[in-house]
């Protein structure tokens, strides 16, 4: 029997009201014929109330034991979810991570998937019963707790789907899909009815909140087809699958904004083979990612380098730097945690030219100061001011195009 999994975020599941729903949704999968298997988030905002506890207790709660506590959010989605279904008549059990064989790294907060080995999961569904499992989590070969990072029980669906060659992964939030733009921002904001794993790869690194990085990721690796629909409607949202050839004639498909990040800067670093390997070979074994990197020309034997973070990795990354600054010789460390990375995406990037001046114009035009510039072949990202970000957004999103009354007057005049 085919399998189909579906996700639900914590707003999907916030109350009673909203679990029994997504049981109503549950058993019409298994009605229709399917082996069922649903994933669920904590319930609402259980799993930040669960960490401000931990920074009541101590500032420095150990990362082990963050695990334990969070991890105890999705439990409680699962078992209530589970009763919500035995009440309208159908066979459900719910599961933790650990008991689904999702196997991690020990890397607590932020563990990466070894192996999945669903047996027990295979063995529920052959009975008929609806599988409901804990997001976020997973276990060590040793038995330790951890969690997948904030937002990852996308990945656990995605994971599931792949280990079950699932006809689909609906992934349920509180939006109805992938939009040019954050609708909260830019009114304006179309909802698109296909993106390439690739476009939504990089939106969601860089931003764009609507699905996990890491399982666009793992959705891509293991071709999972993935549909991006609201819990709170029954309207078709968002495929997610791999690149067509029409896509290719959409240059830029969305803007986004990450808000979340961080620039440090190590002034007067002795310009000589070998330093920024030292640097960055010391912040890579504190499980820190780096993203835009610039280094400015040596000027007396010294240069700056700047690089950006995760705002929530900034303290970690200072502590590491600081240390290493001192040891190299450099001249000092500062950083700034009021920056944004704002983005421009699209497949079509790649065989057009001038999209970075584009980009700069508009902004220039907003007297948007750039702090640094990345591309690829599909993004052109820029640092800029964190409150200038969401004006940022809305000029790029208006010079390309992306609004739906543009989209309406370009498809008159094609008409014509």
């Amino acid at each position: 029997m085919a399998v189909i999994v579906q996700k639900y975020g914590g707003t999907s599941v916030a109350n009673p009201d909203r679990i029994k729903a997504v049981a109503k949704r549950a058993v019409e999968v298994r009605k229709a014929g399917y082996d069922t298997v649903v994933v669920v988030s904590a319930m609402g905002d259980t799993t930040d109330r669960l960490k401000k506890l931990a920074f009541q207790i101590t500032d420095s709660p150990s990362e082990r034991e963050m695990d334990v506590l969070t991890s105890t959010g999705e439990q409680v989605s699962v078992a209530l979810l589970a009763m919500a279904i035995h009440s309208l008549g159908y066979e459900a059990i719910s599961f933790t991570g650990a008991q689904v064989g999702i196997v991690t790294d020990s890397a607590h907060t932020r563990a990466k998937i070894v192996k999945i080995e669903p047996v027990r999961i295979k063995s529920e569904l052959s009975l008929g019963r609806i599988a409901i499992v804990a997001g976020f989590q997973g276990i060590t070969h040793d038995a330790q707790i951890t969690t997948l990072g904030r937002g990852a029980s996308d990945l656990t669906a995605i994971a599931l789907g792949a280990a079950f060659k699932a006809e689909v992964v609906e992934i349920y939030t509180d939006v109805d899909g992938v939009y040019t733009a954050d609708p909260r921002v830019v009114r304006d904001a179309r909802k698109l009815p296909v993106i390439t794993y690739d476009e939504m790869l990089e939106m969601a690194s860089l931003g764009a909140q609507v699905m996990h990085g890491r399982a666009v990721e793992y959705a891509k690796r293991f071709d999972v087809p993935v549909h991006v629909r609201s819990s709170f409607s029954r309207g078709t949202g968002t495929l997610i699958r791999e690149e067509a050839k029409s896509m290719e004639k959409v240059v830029v498909r969305g803007v986004t904004a990450n808000k979340n990040q961080a620039k440090v800067t190590l002034h007067g670093v002795p310009d000589r083979p070998g330093i920024a390997a030292r640097i960055f070979k010391r912040i890579a074994g504190e499980d820190i990612n780096i993203d835009m990197i610039v280094q400015s020309v040596g000027d007396g034997g010294k240069s700056d380098i700047s690089f950006t973070v995760v705002g929530d990795d900034l303290k970690r990354a200072l502590a590491v730097v600081e240390k290493v600054s001192t040891e190299i010789g450099a001249e000092g460390v500062n950083s700034d945690d009021k920056v944004a990375k704002v983005s421009v995406v699209g497949l079509g990037m790649r065989s057009h030219s001038g999209i970075a001046a584009r980009m700069f114009a508009a902004l220039a035009e907003e007297s948007i100061n750039i702090g640094m510039i990345s591309t690829s072949e599909i993004k052109i990202s820029c640092v800029v001011e964190s409150k200038l970000a969401d004006k940022a957004v809305r000029a790029l999103h208006s010079r390309f195009g992306l609004g739906k009354q543009m989209r309406a007057r370009r498809k008159r005049k094609e008409k014509k």
